[in-house]
């Protein structure tokens, strides 16, 4: 019995005309229409999924990467060829882009399983952009290596440095409270977000970043180099180098992802302080392998895992600076004892080995040591309770402690409609000591889970001083956001959980010390207001109905169920 040869570059996944051989030769022919000789076709081929748009600012120097990537495959022997995909990006997006992620998962798994490559390289970056890819990449089976564009430069104004989008949104806490003058506010439009790249705090975009480097997508210092920085195209070139070296090594994405690595990404969120949206899309990502992100075993890896990098939004520095103070080597050097140190990246090299011997430059100041922690704890908690039975998520590193301990009455807005108009009215009926909930915002509703879960502290409070009270939705907050806010609420409000049942006036208790959630209604009350809600009817049509009848919760990663490893 002989071994079939395992058939390379343009050979693979050739058009289906029942006819092999003449589907090969018409692809070849209009391949040499493009100008390539037979010695360039005769190469393995490496797709580069190209998300450039000018839509997305985070994305603006793909083109320049896209360049970098193809000089380092045509020098280790590949055929470099580029192909669009979606790109989304936060601000451009409506509802918002969270609701098209597993959109972009699905185009990109689709064009990845489907050409002719041998392997990728997967160019992304604005927060929702990575977890689609890595998503695709797992479902695909296609060797892949993770490009991110790096995070944008903080730039001085007036005596500070400022970077999108945590100092966008204390800029705008301030002017709402009637501390900045419309003047001003105008003028730091043009001062928050001055080059290409990412959100330079530790938001979702650069906690994802962190995280694909850690699974093994990347190398460490991918992470955190600027987006300006000649080392990111240096980076890229690499990338294009490891993406032929998986041509002839193959290594596909799923055996990156074992529960030891899995653990791994989960202690480094905890570690950076990172986004609350990527326990969303971690989770998504292990629902591709087959694996499982437990609410309590990251709440259990939370109490035994410190918060050591100190940047906004719960810190002072930016990813430059932490990408200057020796970036995700001197974190898991810090974590190494924590750490599934066995767990190999697309070369076959341990995190062990990738992590060194600790002799490593290091910058106390922003990467800590263990024994200086900016917290003894993890920054994120799982909440459970009669108000969220599948689980909500809370960011202590970015809350306030006084109010972990919270039972109030609620102050209820039925979406964002309800919100927009009456946050802001004078007569609104809400002292600081109030909880303010919104619901019908998660990733079921119309409103696609967007990054609505930072209410804004009502006009009125603002203006007395008031900077922080306890908010609670179903829906999410950007990982550049700060305040005591509990997220995720599953079930939804738009499948009727108990969230849907709540109204103006009831009584909610805050317990991060119990991981509690609970609305202080009687089950006689809540079985009257159940009998009572109706559905909202499905869209009728596209992709906002293939939604509605597939999209997970958000334990589950809000993805579709028939994407995932098990279909269901």
């Amino acid at each position: 019995m002989t071994n079939t040869p395992r058939k390379l570059g343009l050979a693979r996944n050739t058009s289906n005309y029942g006819d092999r051989d003449f589907a090969l030769y018409l692809r070849k022919t209009f391949a040499k229409s493009m100008g390539y000789s037979q010695a360039m076709l005769d190469r393995p081929v490496v797709g580069i999924a190209d998300t450039a748009s000018d839509y997305n600012n985070c994305h603006r120097t793909i083109p320049e990467l896209v360049e970098a990537v193809k000089r380092g495959v045509l020098a280790a022997g590949g055929l470099p060829l580029a192909f669009p995909t979606i790109s989304i990006c936060e601000p451009s997006l409506s509802p918002c882009s969270m609701h098209y992620r597993n959109l972009m998962a699905l185009d990109t798994e689709t064009m990845l399983a489907n050409q002719p490559m041998d392997a990728a390289v997967l160019i992304g970056g604005c927060d929702k952009t990575v977890p689609a890819q890595l998503m695709a990449a797992i479902s695909s089976g296609t060797p892949s290596v993770m490009l991110v564009t790096g995070p944008m430069l903080a730039q001085a104004f007036e005596g500070e440095r400022l970077s999108a989008c945590t100092d966008c949104r204390r800029y705008w806490a301030r002017y709402r409270a009637g501390e900045v003058s419309e003047e001003k506010i105008n003028t730091l439009e043009g001062k928050l977000a001055t080059t290409a790249g990412t959100c330079g705090v530790m938001g979702t975009a650069s906690t994802m970043a962190c995280l694909a480097a850690t699974l093994g997508f990347m190398p460490l210092d991918a992470a955190s180099a600027p987006a300006v920085h000649a080392d990111r195209l240096r980076i890229a070139e690499e990338a294009g180098a490891q993406a032929v070296r998986l041509i002839h090594k193959p290594v596909t994405p799923l055996s990156l992802m074992s529960q030891g690595n899995l653990d791994n990404a989960v202690r480094v969120l905890l570690a950076i302080g990172g986004s609350t949206n990527a326990i969303v899309h971690l989770a998504a990502i292990a629902g591709r392998a087959g694996l499982s992100l437990d609410l309590k075993r990251l709440d259990a890896l939370s109490e035994e895992t410190p918060v050591l990098v100190d940047l906004k939004p719960t810190g002072e520095g930016y990813m430059e600076d932490f990408h200057s103070a020796g970036g995700m080597q001197a974190l898991l050097w810090e974590l190494r004892d924590l750490l599934d140190l066995g767990a190999l990246d697309l070369d076959g090299v341990t995190l062990g080995e990738r992590i060194g011997d600790g002799d490593h430059y290091v910058n106390r100041k922003i990467v800590r040591a263990r024994g200086e922690p900016v917290s003894p704890v993890g920054g994120l908690v799982a909440l459970h309770g009669s108000l969220a039975p599948e689980g909500a998520i809370l960011k202590r590193s970015a809350a306030t402690p006084a109010l972990f301990e919270t039972e109030a009455r609620c102050m209820v807005f039925d979406g964002l409609e309800d919100l927009a108009n009456r946050i802001d009215d004078p007569d609104l009926d809400v002292t600081p000591q109030d909880i303010l909930v919104l619901k019908n915002v998660g990733p079921r509703s119309p409103a696609g889970m967007p990054e609505a879960g930072y209410l804004p502290i009502p006009k009125k409070l603002a203006r007395q001083g008031v900077k922080d009270m306890v908010r609670m939705s179903d829906c999410r907050m950007s990982g550049t956001a700060f305040g005591t806010i509990v997220l995720h609420i599953a079930p939804e409000a738009s499948v009727g959980g108990p969230l849907a049942l709540v109204q103006t006036g009831d009584r909610i208790r805050l317990s991060v010390k119990e991981r509690r959630l609970d609305l202080l209604v009687e089950e006689s009350v809540l079985a009257e207001r159940r009998a009572a809600w109706r559905e909202a009817p499905a869209p009728k049509r596209g992709w906002d109905r293939l939604v509605h009848e597939q999209v997970t919760q958000a334990p589950l990663g809000a993805d579709l169920r028939f994407l995932t490893a098990s279909g269901e």
